[in-house]
């Protein structure tokens, strides 16, 4: 059955981003078509094997892009909306995953360089731009401004002035896309947890760990661009 396959098992570490990916998915294909009313949270949570926390940031994520419509009193429920809010333009399309790719290639080598390189000054600086994220979380604006300033702070930190001007490229390209990505409180700060970890990798001098904890964070982007886009 369709329910069987939409709603089978997540098994991923990134959790919130899978789910967010298998449902956006789903509507996109027709799975699940306008007007479905999704299984309540407990059913919903049961059957993909998921915290209730991680079920409801992917239900606000998907609500906020306009795939989902939440309704309340008697007889609401969570709905599958009639379009999304927002449509990105043919040509963003056409090569998302390959800029998704190459942020990961020079990303991945970003992490462990710095995780091996950092010193106290940029540990300090990268530890202060995690203090700013966690004090934007309403206002998206301000904590991307953070964030770019966070990868790119990364590179620097391996004193490669070639993959400072990487990083800044990757992270350009992927700008027009991110903004599609709805951005609850709960997912940035899920997100920037990934960032303090990050930090502490830099300091404990551990880039086997800095690479997965990036890998986590970048594919967790992928999921929900998969999710979402057209």
């Amino acid at each position: 059955m369709i329910a069987d396959s939409v709603f089978a098992p997540v098994q991923s570490t990134t959790a919130f981003e899978e789910t967010l990916e298998r449902l956006g998915t789903a509507i996109k294909l027709g799975l699940l078509p306008p007007g479905t009313r999704l299984p309540a949270e407990r059913e919903l949570c049961e059957q993909l094997g998921i915290a209730r926390s991680t079920l409801r940031q992917a239900l606000t994520a998907l609500v906020q892009s306009g795939h989902l419509r939440a309704v309340r009193g008697r007889g609401g429920g969570t709905f599958v909306a009639e379009a999304p809010l927002s449509v990105p333009r043919p040509e963003e399309l056409v090569d998302w995953r390959d800029r998704c790719d190459v942020r990961l290639s020079v990303e991945l080598g970003v992490a462990v360089l710095a995780a091996e390189r950092a010193d106290a000054d940029a540990v300090a600086a990268l530890s202060a731009l995690v203090d700013a994220m966690a004090a934007s979380l309403d206002d998206f604006t301000v904590y991307r401004r953070a964030d770019v300033r966070f990868h790119v702070g990364l590179a620097e930190a391996t004193g490669s002035t070639a993959l400072v001007a990487a990083m800044t490229e990757a992270q350009g390209a992927m700008t027009d896309l991110i903004s599609y990505i709805a951005h609850p409180p709960e997912v940035l700060a899920w997100s920037n947890a990934q960032h303090a970890r990050l930090v502490d990798c830099l300091q404990t001098r551990d880039p086997a760990l800095a690479m997965r904890i990036m890998t986590d964070h970048l594919r967790g982007t992928e999921h929900v661009l998969a999710g979402l886009l057209p």
